[in-house]
């Protein structure tokens, strides 16, 4: 047995040693006893490849994310958090620490040390935070057309309305300039647009005005618009080298799953465009947690899913790891889940047929172990256990091991509305970014082009109607010119039968005087 037990320890030992700096996460277990001292751990090289952190509710899955955050912080790398459930603001505050705690740290043979760390918090809505915005320019044609889930020839006809604005220098700001440019093309401009760029049918305007409606109801007019966030100041640190965790406060918009993966795929698209290309790098330039993963597959297009899976793939090129956080790693399709490197798997629960299939089916995703039974040790895993693989610096599984998860050094716990009110008071985000802004763009430009051209076509409408008023009042008087000569006066009509009858007795006079 106990020949065993050294053999699992120095497999952890050698698999979990690096040459370059790494995260320890806690001690492993075997046979339900934690091994002190038996570190495992997941090197920086390889935490841009991605992960999964998964687990039934309460078995600690949020508390795994808050270790990995943290240390990633002390290491000098920022953090992005999408906090769904808006329990992750303490990370702004130290532990309070607790009996449990020290407990736990000892078996794990980690001193447990009480810390807080530079928090950013930002937010879609009109929560409390740094305000994120951006342009519907910014998304472009390609983009918002898989957002909003259109036709081939839907897409046709934003690719041209967007052509339109780039040639006519009419900025698309927020959504309401996209509707203006859709109702200007089939209505006011239609003679224009037919002229430069073909008919557009208004069936087509009209199934994209619905879709652009549908995501407003969403809150995505909060979304669209100036200031746009600049991703780069994501990648903040602190005067001690620590990066700053980013804690995106997203408790209001579970209901509504579109504006969450518009706002992912934005944010995912603008990070891949705008960041260098790194490498082969030993640490990530940064490292964003999804949590609650499966609000952005769930409801997502197939579109939408293409463009993620896409981009999973290559970002990790630009230095950039995505974690997902979900209940079963069944949440996440499988092509995604085929790129994630790290995976920590806390306890799942088999409550029917297809609850057992499901774990026998997660278990297939870990490497084989000669130490565990993984189905069964998936359904009895505690609080606050895990079973964990990641990649070494090569690239390969580091063995699989059941894990007691290190305690988080920050408190676990929200910050009150004082707290909250401080720590935004004392942003320089804040300031850069909750001033709105609602410059001239594309709806106003066009209205004042369609009421100028309402005012030269009523001005011209006057000036054809005054002519024509001038030419009736001429044919009137004209009229009445010919009236009067034709109307003599008696004494003139006599006048000039008398001249007439005279001149007619001179001719006969002078015939009979021949």
């Amino acid at each position: 047995m106990m020949s065993r037990t050294n053999d699992f320890v120095q497999a952890i030992t050698d698999g979990n040693t690096f040459k370059g700096d790494s995260i320890t996460v806690g001690s492993a277990i075997l046979d339900g006893e934690t091994i002190t001292n038996a570190y495992v751990k997941v090197p920086l090289k390889t935490m841009n490849r991605h992960g999964l952190i998964a687990g039934a509710t309460g078995t600690g899955k949020t508390k795994s994310l808050q270790v990995l955050a943290e240390n990633l912080s002390d290491k000098g790398i920022p953090v992005l958090l999408m906090d769904i459930k808006g329990d992750l603001s303490g990370l702004a505050q130290p532990s309070p620490g607790h009996p449990k705690i020290d407990e736990r740290h000892e078996k794990i043979g980690l001193p447990f040390e009480s810390k807080k760390f530079p928090v950013e918090v930002l937010t879609l809505s009109e929560q409390d935070g740094v305000r994120l915005r951006a342009t519907v320019s910014e998304f472009g044609p390609v983009l918002l057309s898989r957002i909003l889930d259109l036709s081939e020839t839907q897409s046709g006809v934003v690719a041209v309305i967007f052509q339109y604005c780039d040639n006519n220098k009419l900025p698309l700001l927020d959504l309401k300039d996209f509707k203006k440019i859709l109702q200007y093309a089939t209505q006011e401009g239609k003679k224009e647009f037919t002229e430069a760029y073909g008919r557009i049918s208004t069936a087509s305007t009209g199934a994209i005005l619905r879709k652009v409606v549908e995501l407003e109801q969403q809150g995505a007019d909060l979304f669209f618009g100036e200031t746009s966030f600049d991703v780069d100041d994501l990648l903040r640190v602190d005067n001690d080298g620590r990066g700053y965790i980013n804690i995106i406060r997203l408790t209001d918009i579970q209901d509504r799953p579109k504006l969450f993966s518009t706002f992912m795929l934005s944010l995912l698209a603008e990070i891949y465009s705008t960041f260098p290309e790194q490498g082969d790098s030993d640490r990530p330039e940064l490292i964003m947690f999804i949590d609650e993963a499966h609000l952005i597959f769930n409801e997502a297009s197939k579109a939408l899913l293409n463009q993620i899976e896409s981009i999973v793939k290559l970002i990790r090129s630009k230095g950039v790891g995505l974690y997902f956080v979900t209940q079963n790693p069944t949440d996440v399709p499988e092509a995604v889940l085929g790129q994630l490197g790290l995976k920590v798997q806390h306890a799942l629960r088999a409550f029917t047929a297809k609850d057992r299939k499901a774990i026998k089916l997660t278990a297939q995703n870990y490497p084989d172990s000669e130490y565990y039974d993984t189905t069964e040790v998936l359904t009895s895993l505690g609080i606050g256990e895990a079973l964990v693989s990641a990649l070494d610096e090569k690239g390969r599984p580091t063995p699989l091991a059941a894990t007691m998860m290190r305690a988080p050094m920050s408190r676990m716990d929200i910050l009150t509305d004082s707290e909250l009110s401080n720590l935004l008071s004392e942003s320089k985000l804040v300031k850069k970014y909750n001033e709105e802004i609602d410059r001239e763009s594309a709806y106003e430009i066009l209205n004042e082009k369609i009421e100028q051209a309402e005012a030269e076509e009523a001005k011209e409408k006057a000036r054809k109607e005054k002519e024509a008023l001038k030419k009736a009042e001429s044919k009137k008087r004209t009229s009445s010119t010919r009236r009067k000569s034709t109307r003599m006066n008696p004494v003139v009509k006599v006048l000039t039968s008398a001249t007439f009858i005279r001149s007619v007795f001179g001719i006969l006079t002078k015939v009979l005087k021949k």
